[in-house]
C-alpha cells in the first residue's frame, strides 16, 4: 500500500486528461478528468523500485519504458505534453528528481559523448533523417513544407542573415554531416570550413568534397573547438553549445569572439530554456551523455561578457516541433529496420527520446533560438536583415 501511495503522490497532480494506470497487481485507478472516455493507458508490467522513482522520475519512467516493464496506450508525445502542461507534475516536480549524473567537459569526454551520439552509423541516420542528413532544427516557411525543403530552408535562413559576401571565409563549429558548408560554397561562393568531433560526419563530408570537386572551397577537420587559432569573416554553429556544458559556455563563447573577424557575424543556433538552464538524466544516461540546456539568460551574459553583442534574436520552437514530429513518423516507418539493426529496447528509447522533445518544444518546456552576433562598433553590415 505505500508503495501504491508513492505512485499516486506521482501521478495525481500529472494529468488532465482522462488516463487509466493499470498497476502490476492488476488494480487501475484513473487520474485527470472525471468524465468522458480514456485518453491514455499507462500499464506497468513490473513495479518499478519506490527508491527508483523518488531519485528521479523520469529516468525511471523512462528506463521502464525502454524495457517494456511499462507499456502505453494512446499518442505519447500528447500524454508527455500533457504531464508537462501540469505545473505540479512530475516533471516539474523536485521531489522527484534528485538524482542529477556529474559530468565533465574536457576534449577527451567531449569527444567520447560526441562518438556516443553521433557515430551510431550513418546508416542508422540515414534510414529516418531527410537526404540532407541534416540532424538540426528545420526552417518550415509553410507547414506544409516537406521535412527536406525546411532543411534547405534553415541553411538558406542561416546563411542569409550573416550578409554574406562571396570570397569571405565561413567556420562552421559543430558541422554535421556538412550541408551548411557544401550550400556556403557552392551557392554562396565562400571558402567553407567544418569541424566536427564525430569521425563518421567527417569521412562522410570528406567523400561529398571529393565526388562534387570542392577541395579548393570546402575543408573539414576532426577538431575540438578549443584548438581553433584562425579567424573568419562568418561563424555558424548549430545545435553545438547543448554539448560544451555549463561550465565551458564562457570560453565557448570567447573562442567565437577570438576567432571572428572585425567586421563579422556569427549565427549561434541552439537549444535554450527561457525559464533557465536545465539537465534531464534519463536523456544524459541514454541519448546526449554530458548534455545541457541553457538559460536564455545564462547564455546572453556570456556572450556579452566576451564582449559579443546581439543584433538579431529568433525562436524556432514550433519549427522544432514539427522538425521532430516529422522524424518520429520517419522513425516509426523504419522501425523494422532499426529493431533489426540495433535492438527493440533501442528503438523504443529512441522512439521515446523523439517523442519526448516533440513534446518539451510544444510546451514551451525548451526553446530554439538563433543569435546573431557581432563585435561592438561594426557598421559595416545592413542594418536590417532581408530574411
Amino acid at each position: 500500500m505505500l508503495d501504491k501511495e508513492v505512485y499516486n503522490q506521482l501521478f495525481k497532480p500529472s494529468f488532465s486528461k482522462k488516463t487509466q494506470v493499470t498497476f502490476w497487481d492488476g488494480s487501475t485507478k484513473e487520474y485527470g478528468e472525471t468524465e468522458g472516455e480514456i485518453v491514455f493507458r499507462i500499464v506497468f508490467n513490473e513495479k518499478i523500485p519506490v527508491k527508483e522513482l523518488i531519485n528521479n522520475a523520469s529516468l525511471a519512467l523512462g528506463e521502464a519504458y525502454m524495457n517494456k516493464k511499462v507499456e502505453i496506450e494512446g499518442d505519447l508525445q500528447e500524454l508527455i505534453y500533457d504531464v508537462y502542461n501540469q505545473a505540479h507534475g512530475f516533471f516539474h516536480n523536485n521531489n522527484f528528481k534528485k538524482w542529477m549524473p556529474k559530468e565533465k567537459h574536457t576534449k577527451k569526454q567531449s569527444a567520447h559523448d560526441i562518438h556516443s551520439h553521433y557515430d551510431l552509423g550513418n546508416d542508422f541516420y540515414e534510414m529516418w533523417l531527410d537526404h540532407t542528413l541534416t540532424y538540426s532544427c528545420a526552417y518550415f516557411e509553410t507547414p506544409e513544407d516537406t521535412l527536406e525543403q525546411a532543411q534547405i530552408n534553415k541553411v538558406h535562413h542561416i546563411l542569409d542573415k550573416l550578409f554574406i559576401k562571396p570570397g569571405e571565409t565561413l567556420l562552421d563549429i559543430g558541422c554535421g554531416w556538412g550541408t551548411l558548408i557544401l550550400t556556403a560554397a557552392k551557392e554562396y561562393h565562400v571558402k567553407a570550413s567544418g569541424i566536427t568531433l564525430s569521425e563518421e560526419q567527417y569521412l562522410h563530408i570528406q567523400k561529398n568534397i571529393k565526388e562534387e570537386n570542392l577541395e579548393e572551397l570546402v575543408s573539414v577537420e576532426l577538431k575540438d573547438y578549443r584548438d581553433l587559432t584562425e579567424t573568419f569573416d562568418h561563424i555558424t554553429s548549430v545545435g553545438m553549445f547543448e554539448h560544451v556544458g555549463a561550465e565551458n559556455l564562457k570560453e565557448y563563447f570567447a573562442v567565437i569572439d577570438k576567432l571572428l573577424a572585425t567586421g563579422g557575424t556569427a549565427l549561434i543556433h541552439g537549444i535554450s530554456r527561457q525559464q533557465g538552464g536545465a539537465k534531464n538524466a534519463w536523456i544524459n544516461k541514454y541519448i546526449f551523455p554530458g548534455g545541457y540546456i541553457p538559460g536564455v539568460t545564462e547564455l546572453v551574459e556570456h556572450m556579452t561578457e566576451n564582449d559579443l553583442q546581439i543584433i538579431d534574436l529568433e525562436s524556432l520552437r514550433r519549427d522544432y516541433q514539427l522538425t521532430l514530429e516529422h522524424w518520429t513518423t520517419n522513425f516509426h516507418q523504419v522501425a523494422d529496420k532499426v529493431i533489426e539493426q540495433k535492438d527493440e529496447a533501442f528503438y523504443r528509447m529512441w522512439d521515446l527520446y523523439l517523442q519526448a522533445c516533440a513534446a518539451s518544444f510544444q510546451a514551451s518546456n525548451i526553446d530554439v533560438i538563433q543569435y546573431l552576433l557581432v563585435h561592438p562598433n561594426n557598421n559595416m553590415i545592413p542594418m536590417h536583415r532581408n530574411v
